[in-house]
């Protein structure tokens, strides 16, 4: 059995767990949603097979989202050590979440674009990858704004500023973090492994 098959099943138990005793069943909604449309875009474009490794980002990212879906952003326990690096009272779960929102992207963008060979030269796929992961985030931000101007009060947990005026900045910046990472850290061992898919 494939990995992706696989990591589909554990995707699906996972969801039915945060679902179970969320905390908001409104918010979790919202908040794994996210999930559900990276099944479908998964299943739409499955011609196109990325390498285990993206494939175990992936799932990674859907368990942060279900974790913060099932307790909602503001309240998952045991965060406690971010705020040390924040140095705020605040929950600051959001901020691991917005982290991956760019981690997963970046790496999902930078294999399309290898494989399709759609960039040429290694300094414009990253600046065309950090570009992509910072336009995703900002217009998640968007999406978190329209939805808490619609919903009220039920959407403010969504939104999860807990009374931060930095949050959006922050947000996209954790982002902007999480891209730099993946591309960093992850692009000799990516590129390996996408020599071994061809």
């Amino acid at each position: 059995m494939k990995l992706k098959f696989i990591l589909l099943i554990l995707t699906i138990v996972a969801i039915v767990i945060s679902y179970i005793g969320a905390t908001e069943p409104f918010t979790w909604w919202l908040e794994a949603f996210p999930v559900f449309a990276g099944i479908l875009m998964l299943f739409i474009f499955r011609k196109f097979e990325f390498t285990d490794f993206v494939y175990i980002i992936i799932f990674i990212h859907f368990l942060i989202l279900l974790l913060g879906a099932h307790y909602t952003y503001a309240k998952v326990p045991g965060v406690d050590w971010i705020n040390k690096i924040f140095g705020r009272e605040r929950n600051n779960y959001d901020k691991i979440g917005h982290f991956i929102q760019g981690f997963s992207p970046a790496l999902i963008v930078r294999e399309i674009l290898v494989r399709k060979n759609v960039i040429n030269g290694k300094k414009w796929l990253f600046f065309v990858v950090i570009s992509i992961v910072l336009a995703i985030s900002a217009f998640y931000e968007l999406i978190e704004w329209q939805i808490s101007l619609f919903s009220g009060e039920a959407g403010d947990n969504f939104l999860g500023t807990q009374g931060y005026i930095w949050d959006t900045q922050t947000d996209i910046f954790m982002a902007l973090i999480g891209g730099l990472s993946a591309l960093i850290f992850c692009s000799n061992i990516h590129d390996k492994l996408i020599n071994l898919k061809k």
